[in-house]
């Protein structure tokens, strides 16, 4: 069983299989799957979910993927796929929740970015690494960045959206100008948006991440759980 380290209340149970809430609710427009397993189009992200860990969604899941196919899923318990499956990445995530924020009161300028904006945003995530981005990751929601004589800097933007919770993800600062709050800035204004439209900000991060689980500390960020992400890939044949 996933470790529960801390308590937040909590409206709904949700986020134990957010991406699942997600699919099933807020982002029914994304998804391709059934009543066992869905996914996002891969376009959007690799991420996808089952309904609950049994033979039958496995089952539905490699039908979805296909032979070979590959996705990330979020475990409340730890995965426990079937001997046909491979796991081909797992790493413990600190889910952190945000109801009271300490929002930055840094100015920057800040741009949306949009369709436009997607090759800077796929080279910026392809050399920082904050988890997929895709071609039309940006289609989830908001995304925002910082923009330094004409490159693309810093940005972060929203994920999963269920039950009233808003995800914060793909924050990333290139290596040349880290250390300066950009991260904090961006996050800060995704939260007040939420907010308005009455949504609390959750986020995943590596649970061995130190510096930015205190970037996301101070901005009123609060350990939920410890939950799985898998990177698992279907059977061949």
């Amino acid at each position: 069983m996933a470790h529960t380290l801390t308590a937040t209340s909590e409206r709904s149970l949700a986020l134990d299989n957010p991406v699942w809430s997600a699919l099933t609710s807020d982002h029914t427009r994304f998804a391709e799957g059934d009543a066992l397993a869905r996914r996002y189009h891969p376009a959007v992200t690799p991420l996808a979910a089952i309904r609950d860990q049994s033979a039958e969604a496995y089952r539905a899941l490699a039908r979805l993927l296909g032979p070979g196919g590959v996705a990330g899923l979020l475990f409340d318990d730890p995965p426990a796929p079937p001997a046909t499956w491979t796991t081909l990445r797992a790493v413990p995530l600190a889910q952190m929740v945000c109801s009271t924020p300490t929002p930055s009161t840094r100015q920057e300028a800040i741009e949306r970015l949009g369709a436009a904006a997607v090759p800077a945003m796929i080279e910026l995530a392809a050399l920082t690494e904050p988890g997929p981005f895709g071609p039309r990751t940006w289609e989830l929601g908001t995304y925002l960045g910082i923009y330094k004589s004409g490159q693309l800097v810093a940005m972060a933007g929203e994920r999963v959206r269920c039950a009233g919770f808003a995800e914060i993800s793909a924050v990333c600062t290139h290596p040349d100008h880290q250390g300066r709050g950009y991260a904090a800035v961006l996050m800060s204004v995704l939260m007040r948006e939420m907010a308005a439209r009455g949504e609390t900000p959750f986020l995943h991060v590596r649970s061995d991440n130190a510096v930015a689980i205190r970037v996301y500390e101070r901005l009123g960020f609060t350990l939920r759980r410890v939950i799985d992400l898998a990177v698992l890939q279907a059977a061949v044949a």
